[in-house]
């Protein structure tokens, strides 16, 4: 009987948490104070501009930050990268879709599913061997994959979603 009691004590519990934390106001995302280096679009809970949500580097780089070491097909020997996970990025504005249409400077575009930001470690780097990145190194932001974590992400599949010089992502 107190088992019984016990075990709906704490689901009352976790359905009244749920409650308050659905009842809490959304928090708006900061306004950039440095040029915009990020926007986010479509599907979104929390923007800070009109439908979007603009990010500087400064506000990125505020978030829990991220770094690995991996081999890439465009360097020559292991490179570690930092920045936030892209799940991260991905949660603070709310996104609610299941691709994600990113779109680099010289617009070269690639659908990544959402999924993927969820089963893997995947970061918006924002530095490359410690240093900041520039456009001509790949910057200022460059989505890219741990792929010496896992060895279904050495393939061509991953390597194209990696995108450098990003610049927008479209939820969709």
């Amino acid at each position: 009987m107190m088992l019984i009691n016990s075990a709906i004590f704490r689901a009352g519990l976790l359905i009244i948490s749920a409650l308050l934390m659905a009842a809490l106001p959304t928090h708006a995302l900061e306004t950039p104070k440095e040029r915009v280096v990020l926007t986010i679009s479509g599907s979104l809970g929390v923007t800070n501009r009109g439908q979007t949500a603009v990010w500087d580097m400064a506000m990125l780089e505020a978030l829990p930050q991220t770094r690995f070491t991996t081999t890439t097909p465009w360097d020559n020997g292991p490179v570690t990268f930092s920045g936030p996970l892209l799940r991260d990025v991905l949660a603070a504005v709310q996104a609610r879709g299941t691709t994600l249409r990113a779109t680099a400077l010289n617009d070269y575009r690639i659908a990544i599913p959402a999924s993927d930001a969820a089963a893997f470690d995947v970061i918006i780097a924002t530095r490359m061997n410690d240093q900041p990145m520039s456009v001509r190194t790949k910057g200022p932001l460059f989505i890219i994959y741990p792929f010496d974590s896992r060895p279904e992400l050495k393939s061509t599949t991953y390597f194209e979603r990696s995108i450098w010089q990003l610049k927008l992502l479209a939820i969709e």
